[in-house]
């Protein structure tokens, strides 16, 4: 018997689940839209050099790989490395696509480009509740504009497709790597252990400060330059942005405007400084942010500037700056919240099959002038149970066929 579930890591939608999929992608395009973004679409399908020298953190460790095809795929040799068997990958996020796309047509696009992309993408994960291997990734993205308002474009208008969708308690964490490497480099470690420092450093939520020492001396790192790092992280902790200055000059200078915008503009979000966010890819330069909602412990969508990314592409550097929400998030949350997303005004039309169906349909027709779905069902015997299972279809009324319609709530 053949297998009818689709593959681990894999999902099918009802019409209910699709119908709010939908709305959610609607509302996040409406508003990425009308703050003056341009939607485009990139390949799902990737070169894998590209997909592995992007700096893509661990998700390049999740890559699905493309088995070579034709006379290029030599099953009769014994492959030295496993390039030799694959020369192509899906895509794992939308940012390595984008800057490829950039790269290969900067010269029929603005000098800032406002980019809007909607998508599948697809990781290699351990499938469990709330990780799949495809999933839908929605960002924005600014290309060509060094200066801040890069940032506070971002930020508010995700903030705001956010609130739009019903979820008013958003904290936007912010932070610089600037300030990170400061922060590690002013404790004495070495610039090449930052990275490793920089991972601990952001499971504070997680695991506390003494999570961080303990987990620092497992890895046999000089107990003085951890317990200089932790002082000079109760100074941030506890005395904010301001203690950053010390650290990285250029990285306070850059949140400190950033917050202060914000802070000025904002609705139904707030922004917060986290010196201990730093986020996995190895692309961003500077600004890094995250969005969290109410407790939940995760974020529900990222991003920060990655101003060298194209010119690896091209060999000419353009600034850049991405924000993207983790839409199957969004979605769980709202199906958690048992979320009622506006559906119009939807009628069912029954009719007998003893009925003039040509009379019936154009009925349906008229009807569609007023409504905004009129969906057409032959009456069964057991009506009664046929009306009550429209409600689990978001139909709001209902209407027998004759002469005079009577139009009735469910």
């Amino acid at each position: 018997m053949a297998n009818n579930k689709p593959p681990s890591g894999m999902r099918d939608f009802l019409p209910k689940d699709k119908a709010l999929r939908e709305y959610v992608m609607q509302v996040i395009r409406e508003e990425y839209s009308r703050n003056g973004f341009t939607e485009i679409e990139t390949s799902q399908i990737e070169n894998l050099d590209n997909m592995e020298n992007s700096d893509g953190g661990d998700n390049t460790k999740l890559l699905f790989k493309i088995l070579k095809r034709g006379e290029k795929l030599k099953l009769n040799e014994i492959p030295e490395t496993e390039s030799n068997l694959s020369d192509l990958a899906m895509r794992f996020d939308l940012t390595l696509p984008l800057s490829r796309f950039y790269a290969n047509n900067r010269n029929d696009l603005p000098s800032v480009f406002k980019s809007l992309q909607m998508g599948y993408v697809f990781r290699a994960e351990r499938p469990q509740k709330g990780r799949y291997r495809s999933f839908i990734q929605c960002d924005v993205d600014v290309i060509g504009d060094e200066s801040n308002l890069a940032e506070v474009e971002l930020i508010n208008t995700v903030g705001k497709a956010l609130t739009r969708l019903g979820l008013d308690d958003l904290t936007i964490k912010i932070n610089d790597r600037r300030i990170l490497k400061g922060l590690v480099t002013s404790a004495g470690f070495d610039a090449d252990e930052f990275s490793d420092i920089a991972i601990t450093l952001d499971k504070l939520d997680k695991i506390g400060r003494e999570g961080i020492i303990n987990e620092l001396n497992s890895k046999n790192y000089d107990s003085s330059k951890i317990n200089r790092l932790m002082q000079l992280s109760d100074a941030l902790e506890s005395n904010g942005i301001e203690s950053a200055k010390v650290l990285s000059e250029e990285g306070y200078t850059n949140l400190k405007e950033i917050i202060t915008v914000i802070e000025a503009i904002q609705s139904g979000y707030k922004i917060k400084f986290d010196y201990s966010l730093v986020r996995g890819m190895g692309y961003y330069t500077s600004t890094i942010f995250e969005v969290y909602y109410g407790a939940l412990g995760y974020a529900v969508g990222g991003g920060g500037r990655y101003d060298e990314m194209i010119g690896k592409m091209s060999g000419a550097d353009a600034p850049a700056c991405g924000f993207s929400i983790g839409f199957e998030r969004i979605v769980d949350i709202l199906k958690a919240e048992d979320h009622k997303m506006p559906t119009g005004s939807r009628l069912a039309l029954f009719y007998d099959v003893s009925d003039d169906l040509k009379e019936v349909m154009k009925t349906a027709i008229q009807l569609r002038e007023t409504y905004s779905v009129v969906s057409v069902f032959v009456k069964k015997k057991k009506f009664g149970k046929q009306v009550d299972r429209l409600k689990e279809q978001n139909f709001d009324m209902f209407t027998v066929f004759s002469p005079e319609l009577e139009i009735k709530s469910l």
